[in-house]
């Protein structure tokens, strides 16, 4: 059917016909468009060049951290050894899937009245209902109050990238405060979002634990009603977390100048194997009846990295707030990703809904922070044992999958050419890819480094 046979068929009397009639003219005067401007299309840059209209862009570096498995993998040597990767590895150095996520895919997948629909745009209901449970406490009284509201995300990465846009809509302070150091990709979420980024002294590189001090006094000038970027428990980089009582030091300061937390959770359980222990800084926020943003993820303890499976949770002073909150957050993702994936959040609402299969996990949790403790332990005793130079005893007292050696970059240069090991530039290596095979090599190349480069 042709143009003019479209209008003579259609009717003035409906929405319908009306849309049709538009139609019509717009393929009518584009294609008399198209007939007449024949020597312009057929001119275009990249037929008249025979080359890419991206011709101009530059290779980007690799990223910092991904980089890193790039090199590996690129590296024939057979003691090669990668500690820069943020995924738990088996004591054999294999990738591990926990036996009751299989278990829980198991189900799902016996179970016929399963369909792929997409998921509302806030996500599976039981995944943010347990997930909210799960880091802010079962008789959380913020939960109690339905005063959270709870979104699925895509992993932790999203969860972040979902509250620093609703904050740069909906807040009046745009200035978040990060430590330094951080997790990489912090700065670029938080800046591509709108907000501007400041920093905070976290890390004492002489001590090689909390510059406390540093940490309080740069809050105290941050602007009131600042955000405040506070990792949960297992600060990456560094495996350095501020004790009980400097939480609470940290928390009446915050409180005082009205500082809003926007926690990262990206570790817990997968810390201290504790679900309880690595939540209660996010929970002493939350027990002040204050205001705070959480970002979670299901990555590392649950193994779930592919999955991308993740949530945000903002606690609110009263319900109706909380509803209207998630009102405009399904505004923020509608747009970036229209809803989130069902398999991954699945897993987990099976896992965590379930009182067998949520206590196999928990075993199975603290298997893996009780092997990650253990290597930082055989690392410790082996330097010790070696007369390596200078005091390590930092690698167990830091907490988490990461470490931060203290290494300078020319020494993690000097060990990635003479030993095949690899991390990132700034000394920080995964815990989790270590084994008590590997312990004696990573001692060696330590011992060299620190003994012949400055």
């Amino acid at each position: 059917m042709n143009a003019d046979q479209l209008l003579n068929n259609s009717s003035s009397s409906s929405s319908t016909d009306r849309r049709l009639r538009i139609l019509a003219k717009h393929l009518q005067s584009t294609s008399s468009s198209a007939m007449e401007s024949n020597t312009v299309v057929s001119a275009s840059p990249t037929s008249a060049a025979g080359g890419s209209v991206f011709a101009h862009i530059v290779q980007a570096p690799e990223d910092p951290i991904l980089g890193v498995t790039v090199a590996y993998n690129k590296d024939p040597s057979p003691v090669k050894l990668n500690l820069g990767v943020g995924a738990y590895r088996t004591e054999e150095g294999k990738p591990l899937v926990l036996n009751v996520v299989r278990q829980a895919e198991q189900l799902l997948v016996n179970d016929s009245s399963r369909v792929k629909e997409y998921l509302p745009i806030v996500g599976l209901a039981d995944f943010n209902k347990l997930s909210a449970k799960l880091i802010l406490g079962p008789d959380s009284p913020a939960v109690q109050d339905n005063r959270v509201t709870t979104v699925q995300c895509l992993s932790g990465t999203g969860s972040l990238r979902v509250g620093a846009e609703f904050l740069a809509r909906h807040y009046h302070e745009r200035t978040i405060y990060i430590p330094v150091p951080t997790w990489g990709n912090h700065p670029k979420v938080f800046t591509l979002a709108g907000l501007s980024v400041k920093s905070y002294r976290y890390y004492d590189p002489t001590t090689r634990g909390l510059n406390f001090q540093g940490l309080l006094e740069d809050l105290q000038s941050a602007p009131s009603g600042a955000i405040v970027l506070l990792h949960a428990c297992a600060h990456n980089p560094t495996g350095v977390d501020p004790t009980p009582q400097q939480w609470e030091q940290i928390r009446q300061l915050m409180r005082s100048k009205a500082l809003l937390p926007f926690f990262d959770s990206a570790y817990q359980g997968f810390a201290s194997g504790s679900l309880d222990a690595d939540a209660q800084s996010v929970r002493m926020f939350v027990a002040d009846g204050g205001e705070c943003l959480v970002a979670q993820s299901y990555a590392k303890n649950m193994g779930l990295y592919g999955e991308r499976v993740g949530a945000l949770s903002i606690v609110c002073r009263a319900a109706d707030v909380a509803g209207r909150v998630e009102s405009q957050l399904k505004l923020v993702i509608r747009p970036m990703y229209s809803n989130p994936p069902i398999h991954g959040a699945s897993i987990v609402a099976t896992i965590l809904k379930d009182r067998n299969m949520f206590h196999e996990w928990t075993l199975e949790l603290k298997a893996m922070a009780d092997r990650i403790i253990s290597m930082r332990q055989q690392l410790f005793d082996a330097l010790r044992a070696r007369g390596t130079p200078g005091d390590w005893s930092h690698i167990i007292k830091q907490i988490g999958m990461f470490t931060f050696t203290g290494l300078n970059s020319e020494q993690v240069a000097f060990m990635r050419k003479e030993y095949h090991i690899y991390m990132t530039s700034d000394g920080r290596i995964s815990m989790a890819g270590l084994s008590s095979r590997t312990v004696p090599h990573l001692t060696d190349a330590i011992h060299a480094a620190v003994t012949k480069v400055a």
